[in-house]
């Protein structure tokens, strides 16, 4: 079907139909999320994450939800932009 990329199908099976192994894969921040969590290092990819996940297999989505729940991502490498002045404008 036109539009409906692999990617779209996992998050509409994980979603409608509960899929508890359906991990989504080339997702920006996902992989990095997970890695972090797991190993305390950065720039993690897909294939680093599924390796990790792995003796998870058959419920990799719910343990990638469940780590995700415990808050511990990355912090920012960069502050936030100061808040200016409206008035200068």
């Amino acid at each position: 079907m036109p539009g409906i990329r692999p990617r779209t199908a996992v998050e509409v099976l994980q979603r409608s139909n509960g899929a508890a192994d359906a991990l989504t894969t080339g997702d920006l921040h996902l992989p990095g999320h997970i890695g972090y969590a797991l190993t305390g290092r950065r720039g993690l990819g897909d294939a680093d994450m599924l390796e990790l996940l792995a003796p998870y297999a058959g419920q990799r989505h719910r343990a990638a939800r469940l780590i995700l729940l415990t808050g511990r991502i990355p912090s920012r490498r960069e502050p936030r932009a100061p808040l200016g002045r409206i008035a200068r404008l």
